[in-house]
């Protein structure tokens, strides 16, 4: 098993999981269209990859469509069209229902790549068309001699790109309502679909007020690894690269991240070989884990990652008072160890002097922060899932961080004062 840390793993390197591949599976086979959702870097696309990689071995055919860069319909059809690239039968049946100037194509699919077939391919779409030649790209897909499973990656990023655009909030709904009604149309041999992204669709489309768009998606959700899979995830990693440990490194490795998600296992694994590598050791000592969390994880380098969540989370509130609510909710929780009821309390009295639904605006910026794993409800409020994740805020918020009880007493003072 190699150390693989900022990309998608399959076969070898693909570790654990098969209680939720299981499901997977199981859920595919019965025809069940399905939605995935969980906090970025628990492997969301390693384990729909090595899905697919497995069905193949089964006599399945696997698409897989990344639409974090598309920009349009179009675009998320060109995507699907060079997933499909590969399956010649597909694409050349496909391929002679299209206009003249790509009907020319369809008999030598095999003599371009993909990438050249996707550019051609995107010249023939407009805004006018995409729907129906999508629609026959599935159809094609349903009348394949073998099942095909389709996974569309990074769905809700593409969503919010729309949004941005004119007309966006329409287009969204019109797009998620074509989606649906192509996979709805009773036939047993139609694809089975996967969407998937890194932030949650179901809030989107609850803010939108087309939460029916997607209820024909059964939701699975990929949760973190646990303390017996993370230490032997860290223990088969130290195997494969020849290196020895403390007693409790791999259990303080989980202790100090606060949960097991794969990607930080594994980016915490790396950092400490490279770590004792340049210190001459081929041993980690216990006192390695706290140092190398402190100076590398909440380091400068592992502030790349801070910087992530942030873009994805402003990706998932759509709206700047809501982001701004979310960084004060954030920042509170991670200075003060708990976002309580009481200072919910001053942060919706604060805000009543913008907006006329602060209650409401805190209430649904909550429930974003719940569902996409930044915070879990707490019998004293919220509070930060991951400790990584509420260590990085706390070292960046608490040299300029009023905590808002603090408001609030200052706020006493001024009205006794008058």
């Amino acid at each position: 098993m190699k150390s693989s840390t900022g990309h998608w793993v399959v076969g070898d390197d693909f570790f654990d999981r098969e209680g939720e591949l299981k499901v997977l599976e199981s859920r595919v086979r019965d025809g069940n269209h399905l939605v995935m959702t969980g906090q970025r870097r628990m492997g969301k696309t390693s384990v729909l990859r090595e899905l697919g990689r497995r069905l193949e071995q089964k006599g399945w055919v696997f698409l897989f469509a990344d639409v974090e860069a598309d920009q349009s319909e179009e675009d998320v059809i060109t995507s699907l069209a060079k997933a499909c690239h590969r399956v010649t039968p597909i694409t050349s049946r496909f391929m002679r229902g299209m206009g003249r100037r790509l009907r020319s194509l369809a008999g030598n699919v095999r003599q371009v790549s993909a990438h050249q077939f996707a550019v051609r391919f995107r010249a023939g779409l407009d805004s006018g068309n995409w729907r129906r030649h999508g629609e026959s790209l599935i159809a094609h897909c349903a009348a394949h001699d073998q099942p095909v499973l389709i996974v569309i990656d990074e769905v809700p990023i593409f969503l919010v790109r729309l949004l941005d655009q004119e007309d966006g909030t329409r287009r969204v709904d019109e797009f998620l309502s074509w989606l649906r009604s192509v996979f709805q149309k009773g036939d047993d041999r139609l694809p089975t679909l996967i969407l998937s992204g890194s932030i949650g669709l179901a809030p989107l489309v609850e803010r939108l007020g087309i939460s029916d768009r997607v209820n024909y998606l059964d939701p699975i959700r990929l949760g973190p690894w646990s303390l017996e899979v993370s230490v032997r995830c860290f223990e088969a990693l130290m195997k494969n690269y020849d290196l020895s440990a403390d007693d409790g490194v791999a259990r303080a490795v989980y202790e100090h991240l606060g949960t097991g998600v794969p990607q930080y296992v594994q980016s915490f694994f790396a950092r400490l070989r490279d770590y004792v590598r340049m210190h001459d050791r081929d041993r980690i000592a216990l006192d390695d884990v706290a140092e190398v969390y402190r100076t590398e994880l909440l380091g400068p380098s592992g502030q790349n990652d801070l910087a992530h969540y942030e873009a994805r989370l402003r990706d998932g509130l759509g709206d700047a008072h809501r982001y701004t609510l979310a960084m004060e909710i954030l920042a509170e929780a991670a200075i003060q160890g708990t976002f309580t009821a009481e200072a919910r309390r001053q942060l919706e009295q604060r805000h009543s002097r913008l907006v006329e639904d602060a209650p409401r605006q805190v209430t649904d910026t909550l429930a974003v922060l719940v569902h996409d794993d930044y915070l879990e409800p707490h019998p004293d409020g919220h509070r930060f899932r991951m400790k990584l994740l509420r260590d990085w805020w706390k070292a960046r918020f608490r040299h300029h961080y009023r905590p808002l009880l603090e408001d609030r007493a200052i706020g006493f003072r001024e009205n006794d004062a008058s």
